[in-house]
């Protein structure tokens, strides 16, 4: 894979609301398609997709096995050649990471990535049981650590080695929130006060509430084509210019740091090594937040700002819409929502319609380089993605 040649674009993209809704995972699959095709400018026939690939963890033992083929049937296609995409919480992503491997392969023309996933009808124990199994089981979960006790870890040593308050996770928050509020799809679409993340209920010391992304249904579509084609589907194409991935050490006790990800790292390297622009023109970011210590860690492993300069960065208002590197303007997954298998593919989402200036009031101006980061788990797993016009 080098220089420009075979590309991949973003033709088409959609999404549901994020959130506490009353559709079963086929229903908001079926919505999710319906936006993305109905977002083509030029049009599209479900004859002219030529592969699938669906990403979902099954949350709560819904569909485990062989639910790609929901995306054929839904899609009206069955017979389409498709594939179940499992990768943790970097499950979208990795789909995409796929489609996009396949197209540039010349395998198919057009391609879809679908992430779906209904996560609040189950109750709060089996929500924490399906949470976890991202996680080490062998020795993390059987002693009783939670997902958000593991993101605690991670952020109790990041502030005691860079000598700061929990602020700074406030001001994570507090940003995001303030994004969200301004995105029609977003689960918390509420400002939050930096007093009132201080006050929170805690979590998982550092991390209190206000700290902690929500549990949402939702589920996302893109439609990607080879460059050869893709005029033919919209005159605006939003073009993927790089692709990286990496993984680590699934528990904690088996890292050498608990204040960077080398797999971010990893797949920032590897996505930038391949694309047209330096991590100075990136104009916008949509980073896994899943805890607000992951947006912290990902600026920094991603190579957005130095190593140690997250903190700064976030709290001189750099990534804020409006600053000079405006970081998760859907709201991230801390108010937008994370909906596992739909993260990856919602991140994208977001990226198509900032690149294409129809993000309205949070439309990051003369955006035309963008960064998607997602991750699995605690960071065993994360993929990088580039994105230009």
């Amino acid at each position: 894979m080098t220089g420009r040649t075979n590309r991949v674009a973003v033709v088409g993209a959609g999404q549901t609301a994020y959130g506490a809704l009353p559709h079963p995972p086929r229903a908001l699959l079926r919505q999710a398609l319906f936006e993305a095709l109905g977002s083509v400018d030029h049009g599209l026939s479900a004859e002219d997709v030529g592969e699938g690939y669906l990403a979902t963890l099954g949350f709560g033992g819904w569909q485990i096995g062989n639910p790609a083929s929901l995306l054929a049937e839904e899609l009206g296609r069955p017979g389409l050649p498709v594939s179940h995409v499992e990768n943790a919480c970097a499950s979208g992503s990795t789909g995409l990471r796929q489609a996009h491997h396949a197209l540039r392969s010349g395998a198919c023309d057009v391609a879809l990535v679908a992430g779906v996933e209904k996560m609040t009808d189950q109750p709060s124990a089996r929500r924490r049981f399906w949470l976890g199994v991202s996680g080490e089981t062998e020795w993390e979960r059987l002693a009783g650590l939670t997902f958000a006790g593991v993101y605690a870890l991670l952020a109790e040593r990041y502030l005691h080695e860079r000598h700061l308050s929990p602020d700074v996770l406030g001001a994570v928050a507090v940003k995001n929130h303030a994004h969200g509020a301004m995105n029609p799809l977003a689960h918390l679409r509420k400002p939050v006060t930096l007093d009132q993340h201080r006050a929170a209920p805690r979590v998982a010391d550092p991390l209190g509430l206000y700290d902690c992304c929500p549990v949402s249904d939702g589920a996302a579509v893109v439609v990607l084509a080879r460059e050869e084609v893709a005029r033919r589907y919209t005159d605006t194409p939003v073009w993927i210019e790089g692709s990286g991935g990496g993984s680590d050490y699934l528990a904690l006790q088996d890292r050498t740091s608990l204040t960077t990800l080398p797999a971010s790292r990893k797949a920032a390297e590897e996505a930038f090594r391949h694309a047209p622009f330096s991590r100075e023109k990136v104009q916008l970011a949509e980073l896994h937040d899943c805890f607000t210590i992951a947006e912290l860690l990902a600026l920094e492993d991603t190579g957005l700002v130095s190593p140690g300069e997250a903190p700064k960065a976030t709290l001189e208002g750099r990534t804020r819409i409006g600053g000079s590197l405006p970081v998760n303007p859907s709201g991230g997954l801390k108010s937008k929502g994370h909906p596992l298998g739909a993260t990856g593919v919602g991140q994208v989402v977001e990226v198509f319609h900032q690149l294409r200036k129809e993000a309205g009031p949070r439309q990051v101006q003369g955006a035309e380089r963008a960064l998607a980061h997602n991750v699995g788990g605690s960071g065993a797993t994360a993929l990088v993605h580039l994105f230009g016009v």
